[in-house]
């Protein structure tokens, strides 16, 4: 029987997905806590900010590439600026740069390492290179079609 609108083919396919990203986000987060004390968006910050020009970034732009509302980034540069994790500068007549600290460095560098292992223990070591990359190219299908439906704030 279909539930929700959905056949039994589609409804398995969603529920499982949904569990696997669930079940991923929780076991990631067990493990950049009892690692350094980081969150999980905390690190998603971190990562992004090391990897830009400077360690650097406009923080309407940072909540662009983290798929983050604009509010979210603030409350989370607001928590971790208070952590010493970075800190934000006036940018422009109105902007605001996040700035990654050397504190938010070490901590991803005392993160990375684990986080990586993690990733290859629960997801990357479980499919073959082929489904890695099926994977990969279905997911893209997914999200290239949710960025394109993203709706606009007035």
């Amino acid at each position: 029987m279909a539930q929700l609108g959905l056949t039994e083919r589609e409804l398995r396919a969603w529920r499982t997905s949904f569990r696997m990203v669930e079940l991923l986000r929780a076991r990631i987060e067990q493990q950049l806590q009892a690692v350094g004390g980081l969150s999980n968006a905390d690190y998603t910050v971190l990562a992004l900010l090391s990897e830009a020009p400077g360690r650097r970034m406009r923080s309407y732009e940072l909540a662009r590439v983290a798929g983050w509302e604009k509010s979210r980034m603030h409350h989370q540069l607001t928590r971790m600026s208070g952590r010493g994790l970075v800190v934000r500068e006036p940018c422009g007549s109105r902007g605001i740069e996040a700035v990654l600290t050397e504190d938010g460095l070490a901590a991803l560098r005392k993160a990375a390492p684990g986080h990586a292992e993690e990733v290859r223990r629960l997801f990357v070591d479980r499919l073959t290179p082929e489904e890695l990359d099926r994977f990969a190219a279905l997911a893209a299908k997914v999200l290239d079609s949710l960025e394109a439906d993203r709706p606009t704030r007035p």
